[in-house]
């Protein structure tokens, strides 16, 4: 993989490269959904100062020297001249704003993910390894109200104040996933998605589900989280693949 260089004055660069990437493969997955959908990572102590996708940029195009550097306690931020979508600033500025240990979020309508938040019972059940990866790792949003301004966004915060929830399915909406790093959070992002098609597929063969007993569940969820290095070596590789392919999310 080729080196990073920093360009001039643009801050917390490596982090930039990281969640550029992580856009594009986003894209590349076809997880995304046209020049909506953000990702969010918080560069600062407290979580309030947060990088963000621009409004209305496809992810298949966005380099780490577009996403913008938002304060989310500065109320003057949706006047200024690169103002981010307004339910971007809604739903990531009020994540960030209440929940610290949220550093990177990243909020899709996926296909499956989407099903599922669609179904009258949204959780998901342990399948399979993949799914037991969020077991007791979840909650449901089963109040929709609209697009993700001020009120909308405060109460998924709300339910994202336990750090032991990793992933908030939007009930009729899509999903939020939260971690660390945005290593991390694609990560779980990306298998939260697989798990999500496995069990969709599963309920269409009208079969009978072979669930895995709480204990294991708990036990393979803990071994997952516990896994070295996996969630970093994922993305690293991600980047060697878009750097031998020569693209421009690194300028």
């Amino acid at each position: 993989m080729r080196a990073v260089t920093p360009l001039p004055n643009i801050e917390h660069w490596q982090e930039r490269v990281d969640l550029a990437a992580a856009f594009r493969w986003t894209a590349r997955l076809d997880m995304h959904e046209g020049v909506a959908n953000h990702f969010s990572l918080a560069v600062n102590e407290d979580g309030t100062r947060f990088l963000m996708n621009p409004n209305q940029m496809h992810f298949a195009r966005i380099r780490a020297s577009d996403l913008l550097l938002l304060d989310a306690n500065d109320p003057s931020t949706m006047e200024a001249p690169d103002a981010p979508d307004p339910t971007a600033w809604g739903l990531h500025g009020t994540l960030h704003r209440l929940c610290p240990h949220a550093r990177c979020a990243m909020h899709v309508h996926s296909i499956h993910a989407t099903v599922l938040a669609s179904l009258a019972d949204s959780h998901l059940p342990p399948v399979d390894q993949n799914s037991a990866m969020f077991f007791n790792r979840h909650v449901i949003d089963e109040e929709y109200g609209g697009l993700a301004f001020e009120e909308e966004a405060q109460r998924c915060a709300k339910l994202l104040a336990d750090p032991a929830k990793k992933v908030l399915i939007m009930g009729n909406h899509g999903v939020m996933v939260i971690g660390q790093t945005v290593a991390e959070t694609f990560n779980r992002l990306y298998y939260f998605e697989r798990a999500a098609e496995t069990y969709i597929r599963a309920l269409q063969t009208g079969q009978k589900l072979r669930l895995l007993s709480d204990a294991v569940a708990e036990k393979t969820a803990r071994e997952l989280e516990e896994y070295p290095e996996q969630d970093e070596r994922h993305l690293a590789e991600l980047k060697a693949i878009l750097d031998e392919e020569g693209s421009t999310y690194a300028q």
